[in-house]
């Protein structure tokens, strides 16, 4: 053993240069939770099948998350540590975004719908390999007392990210002239263009990450930790599963308990992308007149709307939870974020206009800033810096296995047990943000 040094506070521009990629993450990702399902069900999926489709997503992030965190903690190169796989992920990333709205290039060879299923597959195994190394980032680059900071700072510029994922399209359209005209069988062009402006916005923010970001060394990690180098190289000669079945047996008591507000947290926000969009078209958007291709368009832009605002406020939420967190505690400040999310998406239950929806979206967006900041920040303490990665990619399980459960059984519930009702499902999923805000009120930090 050696004595360990203290590793150097980050001034406030190094942190969100270390943290602007994930803008351009987040713009891809909100661009696929918002317009997925719309650009499925213009292939003709149905309601009740939407989240089999979505299952694309959480189980490519259980099997890539991971393998990118074990193989990440072990790399070292001209690059750094997690860079070169910010940057080959990006890549990746902008390639889907720009197949993504344009699977009728592919269906001459197969089914849409299949393409479409590929396609989400394809770009979530992307932005997870991006995803994963900035949040193992914070944890390698930040001392402690600053780790609720940097979380925040992140959630701040997802929230950013996300507003302009989710605004392209109906921006596109209104202000910009693009058509945004319903045709069957295809996707409108502000959806389109939307997807291409993702694309290069993504590209943009991670290399000014990449370019603009330094990161620790092992043996400076090492330092820091007071402990030999040796052990890591040991624990670099073991195989990929040996080492994640040690890991898993060795995982962090708090790491356990959070696994349960994960599961009711996600399962909640799963629930809520997959189904929104068909939830206000039948429960307002209809209610306007008999041309339903054209109203399920017009509330698709709007939910795109919608999203940004509950992104918007995530964003500006953020600016106050390391100060929040400082009186309450993590736990008590997570648990606060969950109920007034799980609140809100109750009552969009009693709500047809398509304006008041904006209120409920505030406390969604407080949930929201909440999810992306307080368990990480509550995790990243009891974590060994040496496995950083591959903890936070083991702890994506706990955020990917309850959007499988509700793939597979969301569908089945809506149409046998909520009448075939997309409202009462976000309704349930408010229901099981509730239950994840008792369960995190309990956690002691």
């Amino acid at each position: 053993m050696k004595s360990s040094l203290s590793k150097p506070r980050l001034s406030l521009a190094q942190i969100i240069h270390m943290s602007i990629g994930f803008m351009g993450i987040q713009a891809g990702f909100a661009l696929q939770n918002g317009n997925a399902s719309r650009i499925l069900q213009d292939f003709g999926a149905d309601v009740e099948h939407l989240s089999l489709f979505w299952l694309a997503a959480p189980i490519t992030g259980m099997i890539v998350q991971p393998i990118i965190g074990h193989y990440s903690d072990r790399t070292w190169n001209g690059l750094g540590r997690r860079r070169p796989y910010i940057l080959v992920g990006a890549i990746l990333t902008s390639i889907a975004l720009l197949l993504m709205p344009n699977i009728a290039w592919f269906t001459a060879i197969l089914p849409p719908l299949m393409v479409g299923a590929g396609m989400l597959m394809i770009m979530d195994a992307s932005i997870n390999v991006t995803m994963e190394p900035f949040r193992a980032l914070v944890g390698d680059n930040l001392p402690s007392e600053q780790r609720s900071l940097g979380f925040s700072v992140q959630t701040f510029i997802i929230g950013l990210g996300a507003v302009i994922g989710s605004m392209l399209p109906y921006a596109l359209t209104n202000y910009f002239g693009v058509s945004g005209k319903a045709v069957d069988g295809s996707v409108p062009l502000n959806v389109i263009y939307s997807f291409y402006c993702g694309a290069a916005l993504l590209i943009i923010t991670v290399l000014w990450t990449v370019f603009n970001t330094k990161e620790y060394s092992p043996k400076e990690l090492a330092s820091f930790e007071g402990v030999a180098e040796v052990q890591e190289v040991e624990t670099d000669n073991k195989g990929f599963f040996a080492s994640l079945r040690e890991d898993f047996k060795q995982m962090p008591l708090t790491m356990k308990k959070l696994g349960w507000v994960q599961f009711f947290s996600w399962f909640a926000l799963f629930t809520m992308w997959v189904y929104t969009t068909p939830a206000i078209a039948e429960h307002v958007f209809y209610l306007k007149g008999a041309d339903k291709k054209q109203l399920f368009a017009d509330a698709g832009n709007w939910v795109g709307v919608l999203f940004a605002v509950y992104n918007a406020v995530s964003a500006i939420y953020s600016l106050f939870l390391a100060k929040i967190a400082s009186k309450l505690g993590r736990t008590h400040t997570h648990a606060l974020g969950l109920a007034i999310g799980g609140i809100s998406l109750v009552s969009m239950f009693f709500i047809r206009s398509e304006y008041l929806l904006i209120l409920p979206m505030i406390g969604i967006g407080i949930a929201w800033g909440s999810i992306l900041a307080m368990p990480y920040a509550i995790l990243s303490d009891s974590l060994p810096a040496k496995k950083m990665g591959v903890y936070m990619g083991i702890f994506n399980f706990f955020i990917t296995f309850p959007q499988i459960i509700s793939g597979f059984f969301g569908g089945m519930i809506i149409k046998h047990l909520l009448g075939n009702q997309p409202i009462l499902g976000l309704a349930l999923a408010g229901a099981c943000m509730l239950i994840a805000a008792w369960i995190v009120k309990r956690i002691k930090e």
